[in-house]
């Protein structure tokens, strides 16, 4: 396994987070996770990149415990991420801030960064707006940009926040796409979203929290097909 969490628990006074959570990711799979407002998402998603510690449980990471590893070494042993609000450095160009994430991120030189976010610029369909100011872009722009400052850090694993959120059904459908090319790349990807079909076009597996526990998992549409997760999503949009 590439990444795996046992019993992976964290509490904020009362409230329990996540809840022994397991979770077991392969390389080059695409794991989709889904659950309710307070589930517990973004909370796991903090624990594995170490924004967040955990109270307990481990977190491992091609077989090596990373549980009490600094947020930074995670990033440089190979796990990227998104956020669900993409903050870029905005008075910085597109490719500065792409920059700023492979020389920190990743520990590259200046120049050995070049090529890297040259071809990631390409990848995400930003080449065009490489010198353009980041806080000029548009809603998909920004999204865009927030996955290539996590590719140019070089990840095996990319966690991907409610990337979609916010996008338009065409604007959707284009993310999709890039995300794909992504995946065809051999990045190993999770992706936490509300807008279901977009996850159901890219993943092999989809995981369901809800009050910080893991209540389904399988074959994407078999899951949504369940009972359970058909409750807890009654009179949300799939």
């Amino acid at each position: 396994m590439l990444l795996e969490t046992r019993r992976l628990s964290k509490s904020f006074g009362s409230l329990k987070a996540a809840d022994s959570v397991d979770l077991g990711v392969a390389a080059s799979e695409a794991v989709g996770i889904i659950g309710p407002n307070g589930a517990g998402k973004s909370t796991l998603f903090n624990l594995i990149a170490g924004s967040v510690e955990a109270d307990g449980g481990a977190i491992l990471l091609e077989g090596r415990d990373i549980t009490r590893l600094a947020a930074h070494r995670r990033c440089h042993a190979g796990i990227g991420r998104s956020y669900q609000i993409p903050l870029p450095f905005e008075s910085l160009t597109v490719f500065e801030n792409l920059t700023v994430a492979a020389v920190h991120g990743r520990g590259r030189s200046v120049g050995g960064a070049v090529d890297v976010c040259a071809d990631i610029l390409e990848r995400t369909g930003l080449m065009r707006r490489a010198n353009v100011a980041a806080g000029s872009l548009t809603l998909l722009e920004r999204k865009r940009l927030e996955m290539a400052r996590a590719l140019a850090t070089a990840p095996k694993l990319l966690l991907l926040d409610e990337i979609a959120g916010g996008l338009t059904e065409s604007e959707c459908h284009e993310l999709v796409a890039t995300i794909k090319g992504i995946r065809a790349s051999g990045v190993t990807i999770v992706w936490i979203e509300h807008i279901v079909h977009a996850l159901l076009a890219v993943v092999d597996r989809l995981i369901v929290l809800n009050f910080g526990r893991k209540i389904a998992e399988g074959e994407p549409r078999a899951v949504m097909a369940s009972p359970q997760v058909r409750e807890i999503y009654m009179g949300l949009a799939a």
